[in-house]
């Protein structure tokens, strides 16, 4: 799968469950335990300054509502399709260098796992896009979620049954109880 397209259906998956987020669950817990929900959606709106920062562009502010999520994906993605955009290089969260395709394609993990996080936080739909988790797995596992342990930010790897759908696979790996 395209990176960017990755990315952007990741990330409009994400917009949708944000724009579901009522008044009452923004001090929810998640199951991100050191975050309630306003902070994980402050952490996911983090991934569209983190692309911004990689293409050499200053992060552009995202208030915490629909809109504005679905209009910081469309300004990311627009500069992620502009010529040499995907070749550059960046620091990748865990501190190693890649460059900012590989970078697309984390942050498109980032929002699917942390999309589940929020659902299952307000009580929403918690199914991914399967395309995209299948994109996922086989670009990340199993390496990925070892180096985002290692860097602190991945929880313990949570074992699933060997018949499990991937998309339990991938949130196990990344430390979700599916």
């Amino acid at each position: 799968m395209d990176s960017v397209a990755m990315f952007e259906r990741a990330a409009a998956d994400a917009a949708t469950v944000v724009g579901r987020v009522g008044e009452v669950d923004w001090h929810a817990s998640t199951p991100c335990s050191e975050w309630d929900v306003e902070a994980l959606v402050s952490h996911m709106t983090g991934g569209f300054g983190y692309l911004e920062l990689a293409l050499g562009d200053a992060p552009c502010a995202v208030a915490l509502d629909e809109a504005s999520y679905r209009a910081a994906m469309q300004r990311c993605a627009q500069r992620l399709r502009a010529p040499g955009a995907l070749e550059r290089r960046c620091q990748s969260p865990a501190g190693f260098e890649w460059s900012v395709a590989e970078a697309v394609c984390g942050t498109a993990m980032d929002q699917l796992v942390h999309t589940w996080d929020l659902a299952v936080a307000i009580g929403a739909d918690p199914r991914l896009d399967p395309e995209v988790v299948e994109a996922c797995v086989a670009m990340f596992l199993p390496r990925m979620p070892a180096v985002g342990r290692e860097a602190g930010f991945v929880g313990n790897d949570v074992r699933v049954p060997e018949d499990a759908p991937v998309y339990a696979v991938l949130l196990g790996a990344m430390g979700r109880e599916p």
